[in-house]
């Protein structure tokens, strides 16, 4: 209010209000009031309690507490040691007070210090740019019993490139899986990005170490995230949602005839919401133009014999979007 007020002389005053992105009603609503009853007025300082320790009465105090006998001790321990000897100089929620004035109270203990992890945010124009990889749970033939199935997906086309089913997680396994989906799709030296969550297998050295070999960037979620990591939970939840799914798999074999052939129905023939109701390969193959094309000339014969029936615009076949993030950049506005 006070900047308006002394531009006011010689800033119209709606032109300072929008430059501040202040109401004019606020500004004159302001001015009033300090025209009614004046500036404001400090407040009174509080007067000092008649119970508080003077200052020779603190310097005993804290000259005790840093003396060698109760260096270390905690104020509880010098309360309880002083009333002992026939000796009170305050409470122990006063002895905690001094000391926090003098920037005396912390942890004692070593404390692990976590490091601020940065927020990934990876960007796919286009197929086998960016790849998302995890590992899910499967069920076994009994109780307690799992499989591993680890999957690699491609975050722009939503296809999946890559996967296998093992008896546990293990590093070896993970290495041998991105080796053969990097060759099987001839990715060029620094054109791909992998990113993952934060499991053993996914920083095992073996993994980081063949990433630098093949030119493939890293990334990895920040720890208990699942949001840094959305293409492949989504995944897994079309996965264990499908109507043929088993509650539990006979064995890694059964296992491995499941997703042989769900895989094939997901990349294949599986519209996927988020690709306008295209298939990932679809996508992934680039045939995406001449869908729409032929979608449109549907809909446009529709639209040519019931004109009636689309009530705003004519119809149009959406596109599947042109960019992919995980974690897209906040806006940032323009002042």
């Amino acid at each position: 209010m006070a900047a308006i007020e002394q531009a006011a002389p010689a800033v119209d005053v709606a032109a300072a209000c929008r430059a501040l992105g202040m109401p004019r009603a606020s500004f004159y609503r302001h001015r009033a009031r300090q025209r009614r009853v004046g500036p404001p007025c400090p407040p009174p300082r509080r007067p000092s309690p008649p119970r508080t320790l003077s200052a020779p009465e603190r310097r005993q105090v804290l000259d005790l507490l840093h003396g060698e006998r109760f260096v270390d001790a905690a104020p509880a321990q010098v309360y309880a040691t002083l009333l002992d000897e026939g000796q009170y100089l305050c409470s122990v929620r006063t002895m905690y007070r001094l000391l926090a004035a003098n920037d005396e109270v912390r942890e004692r203990r070593q404390q692990r210090r976590h490091p601020a992890y940065a927020k990934p945010e990876l960007l796919a124009t286009g197929p086998n740019q960016v790849w998302s990889w995890d590992i899910t749970k499967l069920k076994g033939p009994v109780k307690g019993t799992w499989l591993c199935l680890y999957v690699i997906l491609d975050i722009f086309s939503r296809a999946v490139v890559g996967w296998t089913v093992a008896y546990r997680e293990s590093a070896a396994l993970a290495e041998r899986l991105i080796r053969q989906t990097v060759r099987k799709h001839a990715i060029a030296r620094d054109r791909l990005t992998l990113h993952a969550d934060r499991g053993a297998a996914m920083k095992a050295k073996a993994v980081v170490e063949l990433l630098a070999d093949l030119g493939v960037t890293r990334s990895h979620s920040r720890p208990q995230q699942s949001n840094d990591n959305p293409f492949s939970e989504a995944q897994f939840k079309t996965l264990k949602y499908h109507r043929d799914f088993p509650e539990r798999f006979g064995s890694i074999q059964d296992a491995r005839a499941f997703c042989r052939a769900f895989f094939a129905w997901y990349n294949t023939k599986h519209r996927h919401s988020g690709l306008a109701l295209m298939t990932p390969h679809q996508v992934h193959y680039g045939d995406t133009g001449a869908i729409r094309t032929a979608r449109q000339a549907v809909l446009d014969e529709g639209h040519r014999r019931h004109p009636e029936r689309f009530v705003r615009k004519p119809p149009e076949a959406p596109a599947p979007p042109a960019a992919v993030w995980i974690n897209p950049p906040a806006a940032r506005t323009v002042s």
